[in-house]
């Protein structure tokens, strides 16, 4: 069933949110990304692991008690993955390809505790010049902690499909039919 259809006992179903496609966007538009995140020492940890990232402010909790932040540092590439990811379901859930990340800015730390949250504002759009199904749109993010302070700004280019061109996601079924 796709749609608004009919279910079982005349129930309805409804599609939930597919993303925004290269003719929902607008320049101006500022999308509010609806999820927030709280960082643990775990998350900070891994992504120092995962990323190689041998600078013991991220996890030496020795080291870092002898800087001015007095504790460890989240590692930037875990905030800059955060909040691309926390703006996914407003910008980039059709997206055809990442084209890059510019200008991106660090104003302030984030700690292990902090709640980041994140939006981004539309500031550029074309149709692509070599792909007819796609246009590229440019927004500039900004993500945020607890307290509404800056930990993150940056522009980033990406090719969105235009409505009808994406792959479909697949949807299966559940099988109610009763069991004997």
């Amino acid at each position: 069933m796709t749609g608004d259809q009919e279910g079982q006992g005349g129930s309805r179903v409804v599609p939930g949110w597919r993303g925004r496609y290269f003719e929902d966007f607008t320049i101006g538009d500022i999308y509010r990304h609806p999820l927030g995140r709280t960082i643990t020492d775990t998350d900070n940890i891994w992504m120092t692991l995962l990323s190689q990232n041998t600078a013991p402010v991220h996890f030496d909790h020795h080291y870092a008690a002898q800087t001015e932040f007095k504790r460890p540092l989240v590692d930037s590439t875990f905030t800059l993955a955060l909040v691309t990811g926390q703006s996914v379901t407003d910008v980039s859930q059709n997206v055809f390809a990442n084209l890059g990340w510019d200008e991106v800015r660090l104003p302030a730390p984030v700690f292990a505790g902090d709640t980041i949250y994140s939006q981004s504002e539309v500031i550029a759009l074309r149709p692509s010049n070599s792909r007819s199904e796609v246009g590229i749109v440019t927004v500039a993010t900004t993500g945020f902690n607890q307290h509404g302070t800056v930990v993150i700004t940056f522009r980033r280019t990406l090719m969105v499909y235009r409505r009808g061109f994406g792959p479909r996601i697949g949807q299966v079924e559940p099988d109610l039919a009763p069991r004997t």
